[in-house]
Formats: structure tokens, C-alpha cells, sequence
């Protein structure tokens, strides 16, 4: 007599519900975690190691050797000897974000609503000077300035600059060299912003006998305040620490912190003063995002 097997022998049975349920929550953190391994490794532990620099003793050197002494005092000493950089580095990218602002948001207001066909080929010209070395475009506005240049031999002819005066090395060649290698990072998000733009607010605003500055104010900028806010930060985040412009279109009168720290640690190999610089202007660059973006939702919220 043959006995027959019951059905699904042979098969485990099926999981609970609860347990399916706990591996559908679990999934999501097991999908992050390459990533974080990624962070952990190559932001985290040089991080942390950037902060032990900061303390070692400062008379140390390469050769020598460093010797940790939790030396505190490393970050009054750099403050008292380089604030002009931190107030010069803050100030340039500053006055650079509010050029990029008075350039940026009618270019993308202009691409996002009015382009039409020619749209994507404006977003093309946009983005593609990134497709460049930020070196190579930075000398190229280093030859477009230079006294000899184009430029600077029209304004002397058109008397807008004296016989002797010039562009380059001056703070307002580095200002500007900050602003066109940055520019793309603000005008993409506000783009994105712009773009979905609901035409039949604005036609309501109108409506409403709103004249069209107050239906900017109303109804334009508090739609694109997200791509703002992203482009503001995208673009001022980079152009504070930035050494290129002030190297390449500046002089030694107009060099940003990101210079100090480039010749603490590859000039006078200066490793405690350079860690404690960087990590100064990296908390400083956070207290200012910390306090836009609560003043920014503040403001969103009224």
C-alpha cells in the first residue's frame, strides 16, 4: 500500500506575516548600507583623523614626527592670525551669490517659461562649461582680463577705467571668477523649481488685479524658494572655500582661507595649523547653512 505525501511536502512552510513584514522594513536600511560604508570609510575616519592633526603639538614637523597633546590652543592661534581670510572668503562668495542671484534667476525664469523649443539647447549652454577643467576656465578668464586683453583696452577707451587701471588681481576679477565657475549650481535647481510652475496661478494673480511685481512676490518666489534655497547652498558652500580664483586672478591681498590651508599643508606643511583651519571654516560654513535654512523655512512658513 502506497501512502501519499502530503501536499507541499518537501517545501518550508511559509513565512508569518509578522516576519515578512520585518524584512520589508528591514530592506530599506540593508539598501543603505553600502552607502554608508562608503561615508563611514572615505568622510568618517578621514574626519576624525583631520581632527587628531588639529590637536597635535605644533612644533612638531614632518620629520620630527607629531606628538599628541590635545594642543587646544591651535584654534585661538589660527583665528588670531588668519580672521581677515575667514571675513575675506565669507565676503567674496557673499558678493559673488548675489550677482549669481541677479544673473541666475532671470536666466532660469527665461529657460523654464519662456525657451520654448530652444529649451534644452539653452540648458546645454548652461552646463557646458563644466564639461571643461575648472583650471582651464578659470586661466581662460585670467586671459580674457589680463591688461593686455580685449576687455580692458575697450573700458580704457570708453574711459569706464583709467589709462593704468586694470581687472586682474584686484578683489573684483576673483568676485567674478567665483561667480561664472559656480553659476551652473544655482541656476539648475531654481530651473527645476521654475519649470513646474503652475501658469494658472499666475493667470489668477492677474486676475485678482495683482500688478506683475506682486505676483512675482506672491506667487513666483515662494513656489521656487526650494531650487533657491538648494542653489544658494550649492553655490555658496564651494565658492567659501575656494583657492583657484584667488590664486589664478588675485594676489596675495586677496587670498580666502582656502589658500592658507593649501599652503599650510602643501607649502610650510603645517598639518595642526592646516587641520584646524579646515575644521574651522567647516564649522563655520554649517552655523551659516544652519541658520539660512531655518530662516529660509521661517519664511516659507509666513
Amino acid at each position: 500500500m502506497t501512502l501519499l505525501a502530503p501536499t507541499g511536502a518537501g517545501h518550508p512552510p511559509p513565512a508569518p506575516p509578522a516576519a515578512r513584514s520585518g524584512r520589508r522594513r528591514l530592506l530599506p536600511y540593508l539598501l543603505l548600507l553600502p552607502g554608508a560604508a562608503w561615508l563611514l570609510i572615505f568622510f568618517g575616519v578621514p574626519l576624525l583623523q583631520l581632527a587628531a592633526a588639529s590637536l597635535y603639538d605644533p612644533s612638531g614637523s614632518l620629520s620630527t614626527g607629531y606628538a599628541m597633546t590635545w594642543a587646544v590652543g591651535n584654534y585661538p592661534d589660527v583665528v588670531q592670525a588668519y580672521w581677515p581670510q575667514f571675513l575675506r572668503s565669507f565676503g567674496y562668495a557673499g558678493l559673488a551669490l548675489v550677482l549669481a542671484l541677479l544673473l541666475g534667476y532671470p536666466l532660469a525664469y527665461a529657460i523654464a517659461q519662456k525657451a520654448g523649443r530652444w529649451k534644452n539647447l539653452l540648458l546645454v549652454c548652461v552646463v557646458a562649461p563644466m564639461f571643461t577643467s575648472f583650471l582651464v576656465r578659470t586661466l581662460a578668464w585670467k586671459t580674457i582680463l589680463s591688461d593686455n586683453g580685449a576687455l580692458v583696452g575697450l573700458l580704457r577707451d570708453v574711459h569706464l577705467l583709467a589709462p593704468d587701471g586694470r581687472l586682474l588681481a584686484t578683489p573684483f576679477a576673483v568676485v567674478l571668477g567665483l561667480t561664472y565657475n559656480f553659476l551652473p549650481f544655482l541656476v539648475l535647481p531654481l530651473y527645476a523649481s521654475l519649470e513646474r510652475l503652475d501658469h494658472r496661478l499666475l493667470e489668477a494673480a492677474t486676475d485678482l488685479y495683482a500688478s506683475p511685481v506682486q505676483a512675482f512676490r506672491r506667487v513666483t518666489l515662494p513656489l521656487s524658494m526650494p531650487g533657491l534655497v538648494a542653489g544658494t547652498l550649492l553655490f555658496f558652500i564651494p565658492a567659501s572655500g575656494d583657492y583657484i580664483n584667488a590664486e589664478l586672478l588675485g594676489t596675495p591681498n586677496e587670498y580666502m582661507i582656502g589658500n592658507v590651508i593649501d599652503s599650510a599643508f602643501l607649502v610650510r606643511l603645517d598639518y595642526p595649523q592646516g587641520a584646524a583651519l579646515s575644521f574651522l571654516l567647516m564649522a563655520a560654513i554649517l552655523a551659516v547653512v544652519f541658520g539660512y535654512l531655518r530662516r529660509a523655512g521661517t519664511e516659507e512658513v509666513l
